[in-house]
């Protein structure tokens, strides 16, 4: 849960284009401890739950709605927001968003065709 927890924070963070610095300033506490608490290294207080939401503009359920799922929407969700800690998918999330649908499909099968078991099989043979 606290992992979860850390990536929402880290996510909604992120999308507002927020720094850790600046989290941290605004909640009195050091950058490091804001990467712990993203991390899930370190559990985060109802009461820095509060501050971090005020600071991330958006209600302290808003962050702990992943929390609330059901067990398989829960996994779901946390796979999800584990894989928007890889680094740069926000912002390649964020260049996809903007494209028109049709470059978007043609994305996806190029990535797909890029990711696919069988034709790196066959282009290492």
């Amino acid at each position: 849960m606290d992992i979860a927890l850390g990536a929402a924070v880290r996510v909604r963070r992120r999308t507002l284009g927020i720094s850790q610095e600046n989290l941290a300033e605004q909640c009195g506490v050091s950058f490091q401890q804001i990467q712990k608490y993203e991390n899930g290294a370190n559990r985060i207080s109802f009461s820095r739950l509060v501050q971090i939401a005020r600071a991330l503009r958006c209600r302290v359920t808003d962050l702990m709605d992943v929390l609330d799922e059901p067990d398989r929407e829960m996994t779901e969700d946390l796979n999800a927001l584990s894989r928007l800690r890889i680094p740069g998918a926000i912002e390649l999330l964020g260049a996809f968003e903007q494209m028109d649908p049709a470059s978007r499909g043609a994305l996806v099968s190029l990535v797909r065709s890029l990711t696919s078991k069988p034709e790196r099989q066959a282009l290492s043979a």
